[in-house]
């Protein structure tokens, strides 16, 4: 059954190197077509054929991905059309009008506008009106007015409808075509100006991109060409159509790194980088030459949305996986008040750069003060953005974006396990979403988002039968030592398993997730024995019998303690004798002697009623959390091993040392409360004791002052090479422990709680995945047309041919660009449609 699941798996992660991860593949198959910008290319003229559409595959891509709901675009995480969608089905119906093709799909089109729209912006009003949208949807409404196409909105929502013909209105009064305050610039939605916009054909040449493009949008570009039969639009259009034979995104050129970046970011959220960790290595390898090749930053290639996207991203994978990068790589826009402005002004349309803007502060270095700007700024504009309330959907990118935010804002990254992280994106409705377009996210193709979500689940389900299995065997360990029946204290057995296995996700490292749980398990047990039941005789006895490694004399609880210590310390060493032909049982029971000496030393304290001063408690009680009692022998079983004199307090490594004082500090600002009424000494209590003049939330703030400072100090000897002998995997492993450690003591003492983490253990090891019903996959570029495309001449409706000629007589006025005659819809002079 096991091999069958693991077979399943490398079968799909052979597929997905191929389709995906193949220098041979084209990056544009990564991304969704954008029907709004497909249609308006379908709807322009071939130069020698006016009757005839220039791009008949853009028109066939129309009629062949109509969804089985009768729209054109993407579904929202539930399953349902997004506002997206409407205007981009009133343009793809227009393309099809025009071209007299499809009338079966234009009337499903318009059944599901008229029994659609209601919900789709029924709940729209002026402040939560998308800028796109207030600027797009009334220009297609009008425009399917005048092709004879009659949009019928129910009356309920006439005011909204109104109200968004209305903001168009303002923002046309307001902005100008192109300034720094609004982005992207009214100009780019030239398709979408009405006809008596005042501004001429210079306005649109003077800002052709030098491809062609006007802001590399493929629906402005196609107007200002139908609309000046400009050469450099057209060789931009028919080079878009030959790179993008299966519709078109509604960027391009696209940065085909930036590309290739969101995709090992989609690797790695949905926890699968495991499996493509070479193709990874190897396309960061790259990306980061190309930085640093640079001559300064950043390098325009974008919007600069995008780029700061696209930076903040590259700059957070690179830190991630060790690369040396400046934070300057993506602070750039902290250097101008007036970039600033306009992010702020714009925020709608930069919220998922800003997002990830905050993510990349998580990797926040010591001295990185320009990382601490970047994260004040960020997390002020994303918390005016959550601040819009849940119900103003309309104004964020997908309906769950509030949700996405709030769980950044909420949960420190140091405080997330990597096991839950990965659940979380697989069933996040959204995750093929990746940065703002003009009129949209830009998104992973639905059939290779599909297909990493479908490996995905079987990665992970394979992950909790594993992880279900060693909790059984774990739980019998516990068990048969009588460790789980003490009578005392905290049975944690779960808990201990849980940290393991959830921050550290390779099925492969069993062995180590069981030796890190087993002794977990032993000092829950013994520091509770120390804490609560042992008598000062007893605890007297234990310590001395660990010194010297003897159990003469002890029996109980204290017996107990001592032989499945020494049972699991023996198992270590011939296990590591087996592999490297070295004997490490001393240095492996030297560091369990440090660690009881110090819950010794803590004891007598608080039996005594001695003070010690904070620094002398801090040396002490950093040995007495045991986070190193845990990591430093399991790291003798990663490869590389560590060398086993690591193993000596005298040789600690600094980042040994700072995972030591880390979780005593986490533990001391959340415990401090109950540790005073049991009369213990804390760091906390012992600053304030020291400080007269300070009060508790003085002392608090002062422990987590130095926190900060010591979480910075570990995650750069973590993710860096240079700081000490040890390996990636050891580093990491370190900082795996500090999170597990962070996310016990992030808001309250969790691991005290019995209840608080059963969730959190149920969906890591029981339940279920849930991702949801894949919606229906549009037909493969190669698939059989379902509708024929010969279009002779362009043919009206007989019913409609009456009104459109009585629109024409009221409606004709000059192009704004061209100055000639034309019915709202952009043509260039010498390309006319043939009326029969």
């Amino acid at each position: 059954m096991e091999f069958s699941k693991s077979f399943n798996i490398q079968a799909l992660v052979k597929t997905i190197k191929e389709e995906l991860l193949s220098d041979n593949n084209d990056p544009y198959s990564f991304i969704a077509p954008s029907a709004y910008d497909t249609a308006w290319l379908a709807m322009v003229p071939d130069m020698s054929e006016p009757c005839q559409p220039m791009f008949k595959n853009c028109l066939d891509w129309v009629l062949n991905n109509q969804n089985v709901e009768g729209f054109w675009g993407e579904y929202d995480g539930h399953g349902m059309p997004t506002i997206e969608c409407l205007p981009a089905t009133i343009a793809c119906m227009i393309a099809l009008k025009r071209w007299n093709a499809g009338e079966m799909i234009i009337d499903k089109g318009m059944a599901f506008i008229e029994a659609n729209s209601e919900k789709l912006i029924g709940e729209i009003y002026d402040s939560n009106c998308p800028r796109w949208f207030a600027i797009i949807f009334p220009a297609m409404v009008e425009m399917a007015q005048i092709n004879g196409l009659e949009i019928i909105f129910p009356d309920r929502i006439k005011r909204v409808e109104m109200s968004i013909f209305y903001k168009r209105e303002q923002i046309l009064e307001r902005e100008e075509l192109v300034d720094k305050y609004h982005y992207p610039p009214l100009l780019s939605y030239l398709e979408a100006l009405p006809a008596l916009y005042n501004f001429d054909q210079e306005d649109a040449l003077k800002h052709l991109h030098a491809d062609g493009s006007l802001f590399q949008s493929p629906s402005a570009t196609a107007s200002a060409f139908m609309a000046t039969g400009n050469k450099d639009c057209l060789n931009y259009l028919q080079t878009l159509v030959q790179k993008c034979t299966n519709g078109v995104p509604q960027t391009y050129p696209m940065d085909e790194e930036l590309l290739k970046l969101c995709m090992v970011n989609q690797l790695q959220r949905l926890g699968l980088a495991e499996h493509f960790n070479q193709e990874i290595e190897g396309l960061l390898e790259q990306v980061y030459r190309n930085y640093m090749n640079q001559e300064s930053w950043p390098k325009w290639t974008n919007s600069m949305a995008t780029q700061l996207y696209k930076d903040s991203l590259a700059f957070c994978l690179l830190r991630m996986h060790g690369f040396r990068v400046s934070p300057w790589m993506f602070c750039w826009f902290l250097l101008e008040e007036e970039v600033q402005d306009q992010i702020e002004s714009s925020h709608e349309y930069f919220s998922s750069a800003i997002l990830n803007v905050y993510r990349a502060t998580d990797l926040m270095f010591p001295g990185d003060h320009e990382l601490e700007e970047a994260r004040s700024f960020s997390r002020k504009l994303l918390e005016k953005t959550t601040s819009m309330g849940n119900e103003d959907q309309h104004t964020v990118p997908f309906p769950s974006f509030h949700s996405v935010i709030k769980h950044e804002l909420r949960f420190p990254w140091m405080a997330r396990l990597d096991h839950l992280e990965h659940r979380m994106w697989m069933e996040e409705k959204n995750s093929s979403g990746l940065w703002m377009g003009k009129t949209s996210f830009h998104r992973l193709s639905c059939l290779h988002n599909d297909k990493l979500k479908q490996l995905a689940v079987k990665n992970y389900e394979f992950r909790q039968t594993t992880y279900k299995s060693e909790l059984e065997e774990l739980t019998r360990w516990s068990k048969s030592w009588g460790l789980s029946d003490m009578g005392f204290g905290r049975e944690k057995t779960a808990y201990c398993y849980f940290a393991v296995a959830a921050s550290t996700s390779l099925p492969q490292d069993s062995e180590i997730r069981m030796m890190v749980a087993k002794s977990a398990i032993v000092i829950t047990v013994s520091d509770d024995f120390y804490d609560m039941k042992g008598s000062l005789d007893d605890l007297e006895k234990i310590t001395d019998a660990i010194q010297r490694w003897d159990a003469t004399g002890l029996s109980g609880h204290s017996k107990t303690i001592f032989d499945a210590l020494d049972s699991l310390l023996n198992e270590l060493a011939r296990k590591y004798f087996r592999q490297h032909g070295t004997d490490i049982t001393n240095s492996l029971r030297d560091i369990w002697r440090e660690t009881f000496a110090s819950w010794f030393t803590e004891a007598k304290w608080s039996k005594s009623g001695f003070i010690p001063a904070a620094e002398e408690y801090l040396e002490t009680g950093m040995t007495s959390i045991a986070s190193h009692t845990l990591v430093l022998p399991a790291s003798c079983f990663l490869s590389p091993s560590i060398p086993d004199y690591k193993l000596y307090p005298a040789q600690y490594e600094s980042i040994t040392k700072l995972l030591m004082v880390i979780p005593r500090l986490l533990n001391d600002i959340q415990s401090y409360k109950k540790e005073q009424k049991e009369g213990k000494t804390n760091f906390v209590l012992l600053h304030l004791k020291e400080n007269p003049e300070a009060d508790i939330e003085d002392s608090i703030a002062y422990a987590r002052e130095i926190l900060d400072k010591k979480k910075k100090e570990l995650l750069e000897h973590a993710l860096m090479d240079g700081f000490n002998d040890f390996s990636k995997p050891c580093r990491h492993l370190h900082l795996s422990c500090v999170k597990v450690f962070q996310m016990f003591f992030d808001s309250s003492n969790r691991y005290d709680s019995n209840t608080e983490m059963f969730q959190d253990i149920q969906k890591a090891f029981y339940i279920p995945v849930e991702v949801g019903a894949p919606k229906p996959l549009p037909p493969h570029p190669g698939s059989k047309q379902r509708y024929p495309t010969v279009v002779a001449s362009y043919h009206f409706n007989q019913r409609y041919k009456n009104r459109i000629i009585r629109l024409a007589a009221n409606s004709v006025v000059s192009h704004p660009i061209s100055g000639n005659p034309y019915m709202k819809m952009p043509m260039a002079p010498k390309l006319k449609f043939c009326f029969m």
